[in-house]
């Protein structure tokens, strides 16, 4: 005698060696032998061999129809092997029992199960439901097919169209086109973004880059809502000064000018004017919301999303030509340059000019400034404020930012909206410059005085800190070491820079002896502060990797096959010469900062924005550096 069993949720087959009332003594074609219990026997048979009864089965069950078998049923509860024999016509065979059992077990959807090898038909409306489900998974998985072979061809699929940032920035992967883009890349070896970006997902490296940056900082888009214009202030005393900014070309947010007017046998009145959106942007409207949500403007080669809608943006600018509202920061300033006074109000301030660097530069100059200053606009006004500038600098201690060291400006001819038809300018500025120099210390002055200000007159603010060389965001007036100041509360770029206006607001209203928005251990500045601090690290982040790609369509468009670098750091860390850009060469000697090396370019990948060097040689110097009493700059004589 044979017996047909479940054992873990399969059907197996076994001779019986001992049958007792609740368990049997069996064993298996294998020649296994186990203790079953009888609850477990589905049916008893003396033929065929247990070894062919389950094969013989499955051949015989993949002619049962399951639709046909539903139809034949009632609602009731039935056995598997009593139905086996009505549904062959006469008593079934073990091989006709246990195919019948192996076809309804095939078809939970048909058949539910209620007990070992006993069954009910599935009502009709569950029945075609899950039907229903089932069609859409097969139609699904054709679907799947046919996406990975479009990708696979280099065609866009239609279903990815309006979903491409989703696949590419944050994939869901219960959809369809997430599971077929993740299986033609597996087939093709390319990840998502090059498999797209060969499908025309994207028109560029460059937009790919942009869209995953938007897709986390700005989902609806860069567009401002509508909202009404701020209303210019009124009844401010206009200033008796003509003040000038000092910006780059680009600069359309001009935060920030100054004046300089003659005392007569004591020294200077030197004016710090600061645009003042405060005084047209009220805590909690509509305005503050949109300064709040964006928390600073976002600076990129060749574009940029101010934190403030234009109309905002042009109607506190300094723009040369115009009465502008300001925070006005006067300082007494001796013959000596010393700092004896300062005065702090609210006003209207006439801007006369906005000078640019590339016109001021090649005219106001460490060269010229030695050589003795020719005519020129704002001559004068600009030597005073340098020499009270290094004044400044001598009093704190502390050597200017990042003297010495360079900017680099990018200009982008195009349309960005092709940017592979883009052509990019890089070019190198040596920070330090007297300009340079002249507008960091008195926005150092600026910041340092109104965070002393407002701590002294307990008016809540938020300064930058430093100490033990972690710089931080804090509501506690702390000094700032890098600097050598007591206190430094960026006051300075209300228009770009939420933090700003925030501290604007607080030292306009004492300014005014009103109530500042902002109290003590505020919830909102504490939330503002954490979200700025985040918020703007993301921001700076996301400029040095649109920089880094556009030093990286620099080579290629240059078709740069080798190019010179300079040793700054350990594990043969180098910057190439005329980039921002910054390399590993693990291929390279052991050298030491400040080695010039040249390095063969291998590959460049837009999109992971990767660049592969080797190194060729390093370059030995064939002149003696002397120093050029000029600048201070070492140049090799040839």
């Amino acid at each position: 005698m044979h017996v047909l069993f479940e054992e873990d949720g399969a059907f197996r087959t076994a001779t019986v060696l001992t049958d007792n009332d609740s368990s049997l003594q069996v064993e298996t074609a294998s020649g296994k032998r186990s203790k079953i219990k009888s609850a477990n026997v589905l049916l008893r048979y003396s033929e065929p061999a247990p070894a062919a009864l389950l094969d013989q089965a499955e051949a015989l069950a993949s002619g049962i129809e399951h639709d046909f078998l539903w139809e034949c049923l009632d609602d009731s509860e039935f056995s598997f092997a009593d139905f086996a024999s009505e549904y062959f016509g006469h008593l079934a065979s073990a091989v006709e029992a246990t195919a019948l059992l192996l076809a309804l077990h095939a078809a939970p959807m048909y058949f539910h199960r209620k007990g070992k090898g006993r069954f009910r038909r599935a009502p009709a409306d569950i029945l075609q439901a899950a039907l229903t489900g089932l069609e859409k998974k097969r139609q699904l998985a054709l679907s799947i097919v046919r996406m990975v072979g479009e990708l696979k061809a280099g065609t866009l699929p239609p279903e990815f169209a309006p979903i491409v940032a989703q696949l590419l920035y944050k994939p869901d992967r219960n959809r369809s086109e997430t599971k077929a883009l993740e299986a033609a890349c597996s087939e093709t070896g390319l990840s998502a973004p090059q498999l797209l970006q060969k499908c025309g997902a994207f028109r560029s490296a460059h937009d790919y880059h942009l869209q995953r940056f938007l897709v986390d900082y700005f989902p609806h888009g860069t567009a401002f809502p509508v909202t009404a214009p701020p209303l210019p202030p009124v009844g401010l005393r206009r200033a008796d000064v003509r003040a000038f900014s000092i910006d780059d070309a680009t600069t359309t947010e001009i935060d920030d000018a100054f004046s300089v007017q003659a005392l007569p046998g004591l020294g200077w009145q030197i004016g710090i004017h600061i645009a003042a959106p405060s005084l047209g942007i009220a805590p909690g409207s509509p305005l503050d919301q949109i300064a709040r949500e964006r928390l600073s403007t976002v600076y990129l080669p060749g574009s940029k999303i101010t934190m403030l809608p234009d109309p905002v943006v042009d109607c506190f600018t300094l723009s040369s030509g115009r009465d502008c509202a300001a925070v006005s920061l006067y300082l007494t300033v001796t013959s000596d340059f010393e700092i004896t006074a300062h005065e702090s109000c609210v006003e209207i301030v006439p801007v006369v000019a906005n000078l640019r660097h590339h016109d001021i530069e090649p005219l106001f100059n460490e060269r010229t400034i030695a050589a003795g200053l020719p005519e020129f606009a704002f001559r004068d006004e600009l030597l005073t404020l340098w020499q009270l500038a290094n004044s400044c600098e001598g009093r704190r201690g502390k050597a200017s930012a990042m003297q010495g060291n360079h900017d680099f400006n990018f200009r982008v001819e195009g349309d960005l909206g092709d940017a592979e038809a883009c052509r990019v300018e890089i070019s190198a500025r040596r920070r330090g410059s007297p300009l340079d120099k002249l507008v960091a210390e008195l926005m150092i002055v600026a910041n340092s005085t109104w965070g002393g200000l407002l701590a002294s007159k307990g008016v809540a603010a938020i300064y930058r800190i430093q100490s033990g060389g972690k710089v931080r965001m804090s509501t506690s007036p702390q000094a700032h070491e890098g600097l050598g100041v007591k206190q430094y509360a960026w006051s300075s770029s209300p228009l770009r820079r939420y933090v700003d206006l925030i501290n604007q607001w607080q030292l306009v209203a004492f300014l005014k002896g009103e109530t500042p928005p902002f109290a003590a251990r505020s919830d909102a500045l504490f939330a503002a502060l954490r979200d700025f601090e985040l918020t703007y690290g993301a921001y700076a982040e996301f400029q040095r990797s649109m920089e880094r790609y556009w030093c990286l369509r620099w080579l290629r468009q240059e078709r740069a096959e080798t190019i010179k670098a300079t040793i700054i750091g350990r594990e043969n860390l180098a910057r190439l010469d005329g980039l921002p850009l910054l390399q590993r060469v693990p291929s390279a000697p052991e050298l030491k900062p400040g080695q010039e090396i040249r390095l063969r370019i291998d590959s460049i990948d837009d999109l992971t924005l990767e660049l592969a060097c080797r190194y060729l040689e390093t370059i030995v110097p064939e002149a003696v550096a002397l120093e050029d009493p000029g600048d201070g700059v070492l140049e090799a004589i040839d």
